[in-house]
């Protein structure tokens, strides 16, 4: 076959989209099933939502790439169950975000992994950077963060006509953490360091690429190839903020975890070369990894993160 590489040299193209499936009425028909029945009517709900989603072969194609990999000899009814566990366990957690901000916080039990680690290392003054994934669901696990006096501060890209709405927002109150846009001047940076200067907490998303970001480096995830951001590494190290990989995951119908799966220590003054901070992204990457071994259906991955793989 003839080669057919992508040049992974040039920025990386952003080709997920954060914006939710789904139209105005059927966001509001499960809003509305939260007020009257609860958790409990709006799940009945998701899982005939879910099911007629599943039989649609773009959304199959779209769970494939991650599920593929994970689960290497599935034949067809597998993958088709695959998908819909993977859909379902997505729709649970955006049933409990919502949950949560209509009915409130007592709701949903969370139970927090390293809360005096993490008290400790903020207690420090150097910063600190939580390392989120797209896994889980990071906003009903933060619910227990109420106890971090220091402010928190996120760096998020919220694209514009998503209808989807995040848990403050359906209590009506104002957003408890302060937004950095990544579409920002120099990709957000200078707030950055200026928050981590402060000695506040930073939490950034470590598996996705924001746009056309070179801050990228390539590493082994799940026997391929993908492309992580590594600035926040590169802030760690002119910093001295420590890295804490964060997880947060469904563990019952009512209740979830978040943990301290652990600190990465990235050097001082490693210097701009992208090179140096490799070691540091794998390790985060196959943090990850393990996490998927342990939760296969909580990663929401909806696209093609192997994009940039050379195919021979």
């Amino acid at each position: 076959m003839s080669e057919n590489k992508v040049d992974t040299s040039s920025a990386v193209e952003q080709r997920w989209t954060s914006r939710s499936l789904g139209s105005f009425w059927q966001h509001q028909s499960f809003y509305l099933l939260i007020r009257c029945g609860g958790q409990q009517a709006a799940y009945l709900l998701l899982y005939c939502v879910v099911f007629y989603y599943t039989l649609l072969p773009s959304i199959r194609r779209k769970c494939s790439y991650y599920l593929s990999r994970r689960f290497h000899h599935a034949g067809w009814w597998q993958r088709f169950w695959n998908s819909y566990q993977m859909n379902l366990a997505l729709g649970k957690v955006l049933v409990d975000r919502a949950l949560v901000g209509i009915l409130g916080a007592e709701r949903i039990e969370v139970k927090f992994h390293g809360k005096q680690e993490l008290m400790d290392l903020i207690a420090e003054g150097n910063g600190v950077i939580l390392v989120n994934a797209h896994i889980g669901c990071w906003q009903v696990a933060a619910s227990v963060l109420d106890f971090v006096e220091t402010p928190i501060n996120l760096l998020m890209q919220r694209e514009e006509g998503d209808i989807d709405r995040h848990h403050f927002e359906h209590s009506g109150s104002e957003c408890p953490y302060r937004i950095i846009d990544p579409r920002g001047h120099l990709g957000g940076v200078l707030e950055m360091l200026e928050v981590l200067k402060r000695g506040e907490v930073l939490s950034v998303m470590g598996d996705r690429m924001l746009g056309h970001d070179k801050n990228g480096v390539d590493v082994n995830f799940m026997g391929g190839t993908v492309t992580f951001p590594f600035s926040a590494y590169k802030l760690a190290s002119a910093t001295g903020a420590p890295i804490v990989a964060l997880l947060s995951y469904k563990v019952g119908r009512n209740s979830y975890a978040i943990k301290i799966s652990r600190m990465i220590k990235v050097p001082g003054n490693l210097g701009r070369g992208k090179e140096k901070f490799i070691p540091y992204v794998q390790e985060y990457a196959t943090i990850l990894e393990n996490f998927c071994d342990e939760h296969p259906f909580q990663f929401f991955n909806f696209f093609d993160m192997w994009q940039n793989e050379s195919v021979d």
